[in-house]
């Protein structure tokens, strides 16, 4: 374990809009929570676009940028790596970095391909490394509250989940054909978004061993080629020849959860007007709560009060009574927002804990374990889908 007297020497893999984040994550680790963890070098930024590497590395206070992933995994001084570029590319990079004896965090999905993600599950077994999947949602301090409602029986039985996530980045036909665009069926909407809302029900919920009535559909599918790299959901430079979109733009299916509680699901790509849209609502017997993302510093929640006449749902307002807050804001008060960027900075913080060993740490990451079972999840969605929304029985958790 790295001690409190060494810097712990972090790089990102990918400087697009996640990678910022995950850059930007880092920077700021040791400014929230306890004390503990040692001081954090920012190493480096690895990127094909070198422009955009070093456009990163200045903005973020990273020492340098360089043009592959190859000079990360080289480096013998890099402790710690995020992985946050195109699927197909986490398992060789990933195999690479746990080779070379660095700790890594992956962005999700986990792998572009079921098999490349169960090669990253026996890799994680036999490695003496920290591997872990950015499952951003479960640092948000709304979504861990109502977690902790519901593991408190606060809702009583559950009776049903209703989780969505519709965003609107490839509404406009005119959008480039990225990578992003194929991939087959369940690497779309479902791989990009769908893999958050499904692991926010399983944190929340508990597992899911069903899904049936599983529904895929493709509204643009064809998409101008871009001339050049293309960064995020940005527009980009584009020809006259357009390519086909090879997985979805929305989805939809039902879960059916280990307790018997059954969830609805949708996701989409294509909502307009929705930039971020994940929200779920959780019901029971006894109470309900909801949560959106558009308004990620409150949620709702409603309980059987005792005077009956004044129930109804309350908005309860993020504040240092929920998970995370108190000693994450530099303004420990309610009312003063928060969001993605500051859920980026825990996770790193989290990563980084399980890293060095700290004596009072974070919850710890999502494990690669964790993000094979959401790509079943997607897998099963896929073939429910293919047979007319036939029920799939999920593969027993080991």
């Amino acid at each position: 374990m790295t001690t409190s007297s060494k810097p712990l020497s972090v790089a990102v893999i990918g400087a697009g809009m996640a990678g910022r984040t995950h850059a930007a994550g880092y920077r700021n680790v040791n400014t929230v929570f306890g004390a503990g963890l040692p001081p954090v070098r920012l190493a480096a930024i690895a990127d094909t676009n070198v422009e955009l590497g070093e456009d990163a590395a200045r903005r973020y206070g990273y020492e340098k940028a360089v043009p592959s992933w190859e000079a990360v995994a080289e480096d013998p001084t890099i402790d710690a790596v995020s992985i946050v570029v195109g699927n197909a590319l986490h398992r060789p990079i990933a195999e690479a970095l746990v080779a070379a004896g660095k700790h890594v965090l992956c962005e999700k999905p986990l792998s572009g391909s079921i098999e490349d993600a169960r090669a990253m599950v026996e890799l994680e077994r036999a490695a003496d490394v920290v591997t872990s999947v950015g499952y951003t949602f479960r640092r948000s301090p709304a979504i861990a509250a109502i977690r902790d409602h519901v593991r408190g029986g606060e809702l009583g039985d559950l009776t049903l989940f209703s989780g969505r996530y519709w965003c609107d980045y490839a509404t406009d036909p005119n959008g480039p054909l990225s990578w992003r665009f194929k991939g087959g069926s369940g690497s779309g909407a479902l791989g990009d978004v769908g893999a958050h809302v499904i692991d926010v029900a399983e944190y929340v919920a508990g597992p899911i061993v069903a899904v049936s009535g599983a529904s895929l559909s493709t509204q643009i599918a064809k998409r101008p080629v871009p001339l050049g790299a293309v960064v995020g959901h940005n527009a980009a430079p584009v020809s006259d020849e357009l390519g086909e979109v090879d997985n979805e733009d929305t989805a939809s299916f039902t879960a059916r959860f280990a307790s018997g509680l059954v969830g609805t699901f949708s996701v989409s790509r294509t909502a307009f007007g929705l930039p971020n849209g994940l929200a779920f609502d959780v019901l029971g017997v006894g109470g309900r709560a909801a949560f959106d993302q558009h308004r990620p510093a409150e949620y709702l929640f409603d309980d059987t009060q005792p005077e009956a006449r004044t129930r109804g749902a309350r908005h309860i307002i993020a504040g240092p009574q929920m998970p995370y807050f108190a000693g994450g804001y530099p303004m420990e008060a309610p009312g003063v927002g928060g969001g993605n960027a500051e859920m980026f900075t825990y996770q790193a913080r989290a990563f980084l804990d399980q890293v060095a060993g700290v004596a009072e740490p974070l919850p710890a990451c999502a494990t690669f374990a964790d993000g094979l079972r959401t790509m079943e999840i997607i897998q099963a969605i896929v073939t429910s889908s293919r047979n007319g929304g036939a029920a799939v029985e999920l593969p027993a958790t080991v």
